[in-house]
């Protein structure tokens, strides 16, 4: 995949705003009604669903700009998979809109820090960038919302997640991330690329609120559902 100057990225039609990477038609993307706490399929996307209900996840809200499905999936593992650094703002603008859209339902709690999941060290290392904090950084610029690095950190290297079953993806996370800086009272958005079974944001909102954050809310750019 070639990134053309001016031109978007899915259709390679040209830009209007060429800083936006993705022009106005290919960001109406499938619209799916979904819980608005866990994210998945749901009758009303007003109210929590009955999974949540009766098994409220650890945190308050989730927002996603899409499903992990083309033509936003192929974007994602390029810039995940592939380097594709120059892809962040496009897909973070995706997320934004989401978020903005929910804010003026009216429905977005409010957020005190912004974070990203972290890498261990030795992936971060190989990778040379993390997508997720790429993502976050570029949403608390535009919404002004401080980005806090090194909140939390992951202090276990673990097998990649998408290999693995959800049973095996909790073990693998079991003491997998360590709060790092003072997190109390403290309204927390965590940005993540991609939540399959959301093991990894529960096991980081569930050190949060062991250290006393007020309210956890995560932002992806997909959802798989």
């Amino acid at each position: 995949m070639l990134a053309i100057p001016g031109m978007c990225w899915l259709c390679r039609m040209p830009l209007r705003v060429p800083g936006w990477g993705i022009c106005s038609r290919c960001q109406r993307l499938r619209q799916l009604r979904v819980c608005p706490q866990c994210g998945l399929p749901a009758a009303l996307d007003t109210l929590p669903c009955g999974r949540c209900l009766q098994k409220p996840p650890v945190w308050q809200r989730l927002i996603a700009a899409s499903d992990y499905a083309p033509p936003v999936s192929g974007l994602v593992h390029q810039f995940k998979f592939h380097g594709r650094t120059a892809l962040a703002p496009a897909l973070a603008r995706l997320l934004l809109l989401k978020v903005l859209a929910a804010k003026r339902a009216g429905a977005l709690p409010v957020a005190d820090i912004i974070i990203s999941v972290p890498l261990h060290r030795a992936r971060a290392w190989r990778r040379g960038y993390n997508q997720s904090a790429l993502l976050a950084m570029a949403l608390s610029r535009w919404l002004g919302i401080r980005y806090a690095a090194g909140v939390v950190a992951r202090i276990k290297a673990a097998a990649p997640q998408r290999q693995l079953s959800a049973r095996q993806r909790r073990s693998n996370l079991k003491d997998a991330f360590r709060v790092e800086l003072p997190v109390t009272g403290l309204h927390i958005v965590i940005v993540d690329d991609v939540v399959t079974t959301g093991s990894t944001v529960a096991q980081i909102a569930r050190q949060l609120k062991r250290n006393g954050a007020a309210t956890v809310q995560v932002w992806c750019l997909c959802r798989t559902l």
